[in-house]
């Protein structure tokens, strides 16, 4: 079956859109490895791209310069050598200006694989832009790549000749549940939502590690079968995808490493004892990168008066490696299989569900009714002098802090059934609310709210909850 876009609909929109201006455009799109950057343009786009060409992986900048002329030809441009960038854009111009009226779009994929070491791809890329294509109204320059930190340096957040120049960023994140649930249908998986639910807390919403899948296997099979098979398609995916997308990926691996330890997250000086990275501005800059391909965010706790950040690990997948394949030590081809409802896959299932919650914070706000409010997203936990006083911590995973003086207080919990609140967790439930309410007064009203696979079992002490939401409500 020939593959289709699957979701992407405001994305695909907006494409569209800058296509059809009356302006030149400089289109950077941008996002982690496999993540289907290059199926949407070329969907997008289809047959209507005037020249398309994709960088080459760790190879020399003559072999890069013969990729271009080799494309240019393709095109049944001028055949003409190019010893340098300058001169490949300005044969790439002379194409250009030889085609009849109309919007020409330039599609380069895998940009940051150009710019090899004192090649000048990004200066002639500067004179092509600023000299000639932004002077015209007809040509609509996209490009695309995973290195996001060359992404943002030299387009995005560029201080020289391309500063301000990109037209439009488009982040292209990984699929919500809801595309998920689409993607499976149309390719005749028959998978339940609860099995949905299972491959997003593996694979997140990474449409490339789905096209992996085999229909005719059940999720523990799959997984079995792409991460501990010997020749597992996703076995060794943690370090190649780091390398892809970061320059000196080593720091940016030891960060995720930490916070995968550590399940509330991190804060700046917390992470930088326990990975012994310098303190300077390129810490700053990897911990940016890392929140911009969603693998990390970084929230503050409520009321902090200090505004001290805390970040922590949101994406599915390298979770999934930390807790699971890195500790794995077993020969076993089934592991995975096997190990559904053991003690490792229920510690490695909580915080899978609470990630998979905070990324569809915006689902989360339409289950309960309040997308037309303006809200805040946070987290909490008791300060020292309130456990003390009261002798027992207190965390709560997710605040939504509401315009209309109400507070959402999450407990987000996943189960294999209804869950059951028991007389000792609504004595944890009652002494959370208590030590927050501590916290913020009698300004704001308080309502507790359960997020759960199938709901909570009604009995005496379910009445304690002014809101559920199921993984049903999360598709949305």
């Amino acid at each position: 079956m020939q593959e289709q876009l699957v979701g992407r609909v405001v994305e695909q929109q907006l494409l569209e859109s800058y296509l059809q201006s009356g302006r030149s455009e400089f289109i950077a799109v941008y996002g982690r490895r496999r993540v289907g950057k290059t199926f949407l343009i070329r969907q997008v786009i289809g047959d209507k791209a005037s020249f398309t060409i994709s960088g080459m992986e760790n190879v020399t900048t003559n072999d890069q310069l013969l990729n271009f002329k080799i494309a240019l030809n393709r095109y049944g441009a001028i055949d003409h050598e190019c010893t340098n960038w300058l001169e490949a854009f300005d044969l790439l111009i002379t194409y250009l200006e030889s085609l009849p009226n109309g919007n020409k779009i330039v599609f380069i994929d895998e940009m940051p694989w150009m710019d090899t070491p004192s090649s000048r791809f990004v200066s002639s890329l500067e004179h092509f832009w600023n000299d000639w294509a932004s002077a015209r109204n007809d040509i609509k320059l996209i490009v695309c790549g995973s290195a996001t930190s060359w992404m943002m340096d030299n387009l995005i957040n560029n201080h020289g000749g391309l500063h301000n120049r990109v037209t439009h960023q488009l982040l292209l994140e990984p699929f919500t549940l809801g595309e998920c649930r689409e993607y499976f249908t149309r390719y005749g998986f028959g998978y339940s939502e609860r099995e949905i639910v299972d491959c997003y807390m593996v694979l997140g919403g990474i449409p490339y590690y789905f096209s992996l899948m085999n229909s005719a296997d059940s999720v523990a099979q799959n997984i079995d079968r792409l991460f501990f098979s010997p020749t597992g398609e996703l076995r060794y995916e943690m370090t190649n995808l780091f390398r892809s997308l970061f320059r000196h990926s080593e720091s940016y691996v030891s960060i995720v490493e930490a916070l995968s330890n550590k399940s509330k997250g991190l804060t700046r000086s917390e992470l930088l004892e326990i990975t012994k990275l310098n303190n300077n501005a390129r810490f700053t800059k990897m911990l940016d990168e890392l929140e911009y391909c969603r693998f990390i965010r970084k929230y503050q706790d409520y009321g902090n008066k200090s505004r001290q950040t805390t970040y922590q690990l949101i994406d599915s997948f390298v979770h999934f490696y930390y807790s699971i394949i890195a500790k794995n030590p077993y020969q076993d081809e089934h592991f995975w299989s096997h190990s559904i409802l053991s003690p490792a896959y229920h510690a490695w299932s909580g915080l899978a569900y609470e990630i998979l919650c905070l990324n569809h914070i915006r689902q989360i706000k339409s289950a309960l009714g309040i997308s037309g409010i303006q809200s805040q997203v946070y987290s909490w936990r008791a300060s020292k002098d309130m456990v003390t006083m009261n002798n027992k911590g207190a965390q709560i995973d997710l605040l939504i802090d509401r315009a209309d003086n109400c507070i959402n207080v999450c407990e987000i919990k996943f189960a294999m059934d209804k869950y059951i609140i028991s007389k000792a967790y609504e004595e944890t439930l009652r002494n959370k609310l208590y030590l927050f309410s501590q916290n913020i007064g009698k300004r704001k009203t308080l309502r507790l709210t359960m997020i759960t696979t199938y709901g909570v079992l009604q009995n005496q002490h379910s009445h304690i909850l002014q809101n559920e939401i199921t993984m049903e409500q999360l598709f949305g």
